[in-house]
């Protein structure tokens, strides 16, 4: 009676280890706490002031780092990214049975992030609050002390390929010295700052040969002649995209995404902070990973695709802007059509041609379709945390041009810069989709 009494104990205890396991577990493999992750880096961008492109890089490691951790875990499932990102070589491994893989991707997520942004204490701040949460519903210390540790290594591993794309040299280089001719860009109002990241185009790649592979034709020859080709493009910004004119402001507005506007009160100057265009395609994955219910690691791997596709896409067009430095709209209108225009949306502080909503907008967008499919309807709600209401879309091309048509509104791009952007940023989706491979056969 009593061995009986002491097998059914034992087989009690197993039964409840079974079951708080399988919860745990379960818990780990909900998609919200890595898209819970992103949009802690999202704020943390947002709270630092980030340029476009240098957000493109605070988004690329922590991702590439999270997948090469769920990688290492079904790599039936997932290809090695060794052999196909540049310079990325091979990912450590472990022994440990006691790594969930989950957490160590997270853990290696924010330990890449806080490394790369200023304000890390946020960072740390919401990664401690998933920890006790984590510890708080059973999780074994040995379980939680050897998923960190991984973590850790793949993060350290990362940081150190990351150190190798020369970011970090190029925030010793010169700045851009003005030219008086006209056609040359130079800052804009209201806060004339100077051009940002003229180097951007020598940051090592991801999945791009050069920064130069998928160049643009050159912009319209500079001629402010009347009826020539180059004054119907200004005169169409004049025309449409005014502060008094603007021909679809809901439209510019929702696509604004400029970190960097600057607003004055009295003699006073403060910037009003808002997420980046590659922060709102960022955005876009997490709302389409959700209404396509995917897994922790299905939605890790959208990630992977959109952050490569935005960071290629950057260090294209950006290639592109401080090759052909052509002014932009406002600074012309204000000198030679009517000096008291203002456009729309503030005029970002770099180069006019080619447009970077368009570029990266267009390269995301392939990115997204390649995974969810085309016809993809989602509600983007990106920016009502930023006072904007939502906007839907049939499909994730929709949203991209409608995003690079935003900035005509907004009166700060030609249509020239708009087109040659689009087709640029398509360029470089296709490669990246052609070229980067997750997906085992």
């Amino acid at each position: 009676m009593l061995k009986q009494y002491v097998k059914l104990l034992v087989v009690c205890v197993l039964l409840t280890c079974c079951k708080e396991n399988t919860e745990y577990k379960t818990n780990l493999e909900n998609p919200e706490l890595f898209n819970s992750a992103m949009k802690d880096l999202t704020d943390v961008i947002v709270y630092d002031i980030f340029s476009p492109p240098v957000a493109s890089r605070v988004y690329l490691y922590p991702t590439i780092a999270s997948y090469t951790v769920i990688q290492k875990e079904n790599p039936t499932r997932y290809k090695s990214l060794v052999g196909q990102l540049n310079e990325l070589e091979q990912i450590p491994n472990t022994t440990d049975q006691n790594v969930n893989y989950k957490l160590a991707a997270l853990h290696s997520f924010y330990t890449v992030g806080k490394a790369l942004v200023f304000s890390e204490e946020r960072l740390q701040e919401a990664q401690n609050k998933l920890y006790d949460e984590l510890m708080n519903d059973g999780m074994p210390q040995e379980v939680f002390e050897a998923s960190k540790s991984y973590g850790e290594l793949v993060a350290k591993h990362i940081l150190e390929w990351a150190d190798k794309d020369l970011y970090k040299q190029t925030r010793t280089y010169p700045q851009y010295i003005l030219q008086d001719e006209p056609q040359y860009w130079r800052p804009t109002p209201p806060n004339y700052m100077q051009g940002i990241e003229p180097h951007w185009n020598k940051i090592r790649t991801v999945v791009l040969d050069s920064a130069r592979q998928f160049a643009p034709k050159p912009p319209i020859e500079f001629d402010l002649s009347d009826e020539s080709p180059f004054m119907k493009q200004v005169m169409e910004v004049y025309e449409v995209g005014g502060k008094s004119n603007c021909k679809d402001s809901e439209i510019a507005k929702f696509w604004d995404c400029n970190p960097y506007v600057a607003l004055s009160q009295g003699h006073t100057m403060f910037s009003n902070k808002k997420i980046t265009p590659g922060g709102h395609w960022i955005s876009i994955t997490g709302i389409a990973s959700e209404k396509a219910n995917y897994t922790f690691d299905e939605t890790v791997n959208a990630y992977t695709h959109v952050s490569v596709a935005l960071f290629d896409g950057f260090i294209s067009c950006w290639d592109t802007k401080w090759n052909t430095l052509v002014v932009r709209p406002e600074t012309l209108i204000k000198k030679y059509i009517e000096e008291d225009w203002e456009p729309f949306l503030q005029t970002p502080p770099f180069q006019e041609y080619t447009s970077g909503h368009s570029v990266i907008s267009a390269s995301a967008a392939i990115a997204l379709t390649n995974i969810f499919g085309d016809n993809f309807y989602f509600l983007d709600t990106t920016e009502m945390e930023y006072g904007l209401p939502s906007r839907e879309f049939d499909s994730f091309i929709q949203a991209s041009r409608e995003a690079a048509l935003s900035r005509l509104y907004g009166g700060i791009h030609y249509k020239m810069a708009i087109e040659e952007g689009y087709t640029q940023g398509e360029k470089v989706g296709k490669h990246v989709t052609d070229n980067l491979q997750t997906l085992q056969n």
